[in-house]
């Protein structure tokens, strides 16, 4: 019994000399639960809302109050038409519009009945429901209120879901699954190559040929990137023919930024592989690294604007939330590069700058 106490005690050092084995321990079920506990939410809070209010009386102006008040809408500034809404959707700016027509409280008051139109952003099928159902609340509410004492009231609510009428979950998760795999896949592959070579000792043998070093690096990634486009049209050829998922915009652009969303993989892979010593790192790093920040930071199953602050910048930094807005613009709103410039600007530089830092650390003498 002594002697098994005193291996027990040895495994106890063992374990508190390891830091990679307390930061497992500790800091991850730290991390998730922080992580999980605020970012796991269907909750809608603060969506976008603007009015277009033909009517100005007193009844809309009741309706519109309610709407302020609630939190699950953060009223914009008016606009003035259907041109303006349409400019707003296609920018992003909102996710949902709420219009009056021309003598609303007249017709309400006088012929005992009106109407609404709704307009939601349905690329989010999930979050368009669900911002479609408190808006026919608080106009439910509104309707009860009036008739106390009256004759009751019909308000027709019409409501239009645009850029997905059939609600369809496809528009939702196909691009983050793009997303997910292209990023995972070229990150996971691309991270064990040079260490492969770390640990096979053939690396000593690339340095000293007449071999460049720094194309070793190039050599590494370019199959990964043809391998990896291959993969991209097998995904969108599934998506189109076996999910019926659309796309609106041009194949050639989308096709342009998954490239550069897998060199912005490869350039990362590679800072992996360049800063690790063995294979099982080096995919720990990967999966551990890439997997759960893609799945919470993209936004294709927790909307960010639901997340503090602190998380939202946090998910400025992951490649996947860049190229998951990209794709959802080009294949269901089928907008053009005018559109989409600056996310691809930042993807550009996040592959410049990851290259950059790889290239820096790649070890030409092995010591």
């Amino acid at each position: 019994m002594r002697q098994l106490f005193t291996f027990i005690k040895k495994e106890f050092k063992h374990v508190f000399r390891d830091q990679k084995t307390l930061l497992l321990l500790f800091g991850l079920p730290i991390v998730q639960i922080i992580l999980f506990g605020f970012a796991l939410t269907n909750e809608i809070k603060d969506a976008s809302l603007v009015v277009v209010d033909y009517s100005k009386d007193e009844a809309t102006q009741k309706i519109i109050e309610k709407f302020r008040t609630n939190s699950s809408f953060k009223l914009e500034e008016s606009i003035l038409g259907t041109k303006e809404i349409e400019e707003a959707f296609k920018e992003g700016k909102v996710k949902m519009a709420l219009i009056f027509p021309a003598d609303f409280e007249n017709d309400l008051i006088h012929e005992n009945r009106a109407s609404i139109q709704l307009i939601a952003d349905a690329t989010d099928p999930n979050t368009a429901t669900t911002l479609v159902n408190h808006a026919n609340t608080i106009i439910r509410d509104f309707r009860q209120e009036l008739a106390t004492g009256r004759p009751d009231h019909s308000i027709a609510i019409d409501t239009r879901n645009i850029y997905n009428p059939e609600l369809k979950g496809t528009t939702n998760f196909v691009p983050g699954v793009m997303a997910l795999v292209l990023l995972l896949i070229c990150v996971l592959m691309t991270s064990v190559s040079i260490v492969k070579e770390k640990e096979s000792g053939t690396m000593e043998i690339l340095l000293v040929s007449p071999f460049n070093p720094f194309m070793v690096i190039i050599a590494k990634a370019v199959p990964y990137l043809l391998l990896s486009i291959v993969n991209l049209s097998v995904i969108l050829f599934l998506s189109v023919y076996l999910l019926d998922m659309p796309i609106n915009g041009s194949i050639a652009l989308l096709f342009a930024v998954s490239i550069l969303l897998i060199m912005t993989a490869l350039s990362l892979g590679l800072l992996i592989s360049n800063s690790t010593d063995s294979q099982q790192a080096a995919m720990l790093i990967s999966l551990m690294g890439m997997l759960l920040p893609t799945m919470m930071f993209t936004g294709f199953l927790f909307p960010l604007e639901n997340m503090p602050w602190p998380l939202q910048l946090v998910a400025n930094v992951v490649p996947s939330k860049w190229y998951y807005i990209i794709v959802k613009d080009v294949m269901i709103k089928g907008l053009g590069f005018s559109a989409i410039w600056k996310e691809t600007l930042i993807l550009t530089g996040m592959t410049a700058f990851l290259l950059f830092v790889s290239i820096k650390k790649f070890k030409i003498r092995l010591s």
